[in-house]
C-alpha cells in the first residue's frame, strides 16, 4: 500500500517548525498541495517560518502557499480556509497542530494564561475546522486530525489550561466523526511526543529518539484516503504507535426499582471499577442501550 495525496489539498496549522513542518513537508512529498500556516516571524527582514517551509516544498517540486492568519479567532480560521480555496479550489485535509504552553500550577494559574491556551488549542480547532468541514460536506470527502497530548488524556502537573484544551479536542473529534460519517469525513486525534521548540531542553535522554518524522508517519496515515478509522485517538512517540481509548466497565446494577445509597455504592465499588469485559463506546447512546437491556432483564 502506498499512501498518496496527489490532487489533495491540506491545511496544516503551526507548520513553520517542529511537527507541523514535518507534516507539511511529507504531505507535499506525497503530492499534496499544502497551506502552511504559522504566525512566527523570527526576523523582520527575512522570510517567515511558514514562507521558509513553502520555499523548501517548492524547491523539491511541490506546491504550497503560506498563511500568516491567526488560528485563535473566527476571522483567522476563515481566512486560512479561504486561502486554501482561493489557491487550490478545495480542501481535503486539515491538521490542527498549532500550539502554545503557558504553564503554572493550578492555584497560580491566571486568566490570561487560561485564555491564551484555550484560544490556540481548543477554540482554534473550532475556528479552522468548521469552515473546512462545511466545504468537506459539500464535496463528500474529508480527513481531519486534531492534536491532543498525554497531559490532556492522563494529566500533568502545572498544565491545567493545556490539559483542559487538549482533552476538549477529543470531544470535538468524537462529534465530527459522527456528523461526518455519511460524507466520508474521518476525524481522529493524535497524541504525539517529539523534539520541538516548544519542549526544547525538557526531554533529557529521550531527545535523540523523538524525531518529529516518527509522529508524522501516524499523522499522514490518519489523514489519508486509506484511513477508515474515525473518532479514535492514537499515541505516537519515538516510533511506538498505540490506540488510546475510553472504556466502559460492566459495572454494578442495583436492580430494577432499587434505591441504592452511597453505602451500597461503597460496598460495590470494586465491581464498578472492574475492568474485565469493558466496552469502548462509539457514541453517547451506548450507556442508554446497556441500561435498557438491564431494565428488560436482557443482561
Amino acid at each position: 500500500m502506498s499512501i498518496d495525496f496527489g490532487d489533495r489539498v491540506a491545511i496544516v496549522t503551526g507548520a513553520g517548525t517542529g511537527l507541523g513542518r514535518s507534516h507539511a513537508l511529507e504531505l507535499a512529498s506525497r503530492g499534496a498541495m499544502v497551506v502552511v500556516n504559522d504566525l512566527h516571524h523570527p526576523d523582520a527582514d527575512g522570510p517567515s517560518t511558514a514562507e521558509s517551509v513553502v520555499s523548501e516544498i517548492q524547491a523539491n517540486g511541490g506546491l504550497a502557499i503560506a498563511s500568516h492568519d491567526s488560528v485563535a479567532t473566527p476571522e483567522g480560521g476563515a481566512a486560512i480556509v479561504a486561502t486554501a480555496l482561493e489557491a487550490f479550489d478545495r480542501i481535503d485535509v486539515v491538521i490542527n497542530n498549532a500550539g502554545i504552553v503557558r504553564d503554572a500550577s493550578f492555584a497560580k494559574l491566571g486568566v490570561e494564561a487560561i485564555d491564551a491556551v484555550l484560544d490556540v488549542h481548543l477554540r482554534a480547532a473550532f475556528f479552522v475546522t468548521q469552515p473546512a468541514f462545511v466545504h468537506m460536506k459539500e464535496k463528500g470527502y474529508g480527513r481531519i486530525l486534531f492534536t491532543t497530548s498525554g497531559a490532556g488524556l492522563f494529566g500533568n502537573f502545572g498544565q491545567a489550561n493545556y490539559a483542559a484544551a487538549k482533552a476538549g479536542v477529543v470531544g470535538l473529534a468524537n462529534v465530527l466523526a459522527i456528523e461526518g460519517s455519511r460524507y466520508d469525513i474521518r476525524a481522529n486525534v493524535i497524541a504525539p511526543a517529539a523534539r520541538t521548540q516548544m519542549n526544547e531542553g525538557l526531554l533529557g535522554e529521550l531527545t535523540d529518539a523523538l524525531d518529529p518524522e516518527l509522529v508524522t508517519a501516524m499523522a499522514l496515515y490518519l489523514v489519508s484516503e486509506s484511513c477508515e478509522q474515525t473518532g479514535e485517538v492514537y499515541s505516537a512517540i519515538g516510533g511506538r504507535y498505540a490506540r488510546i481509548f475510553i472504556g466502559l466497565t460492566q459495572g454494578w446494577f442495583a436492580g430494577v426499582g432499587a434505591q441504592p445509597t452511597a453505602d451500597d455504592v461503597a460496598a460495590n465499588i470494586d465491581a464498578i471499577r472492574d475492568e474485565t469485559d469493558y466496552r469502548v463506546p462509539t457514541d453517547v447512546s451506548t450507556e442508554v442501550e446497556e441500561l435498557t437491556a438491564l431494565l428488560h432483564g436482557d443482561s
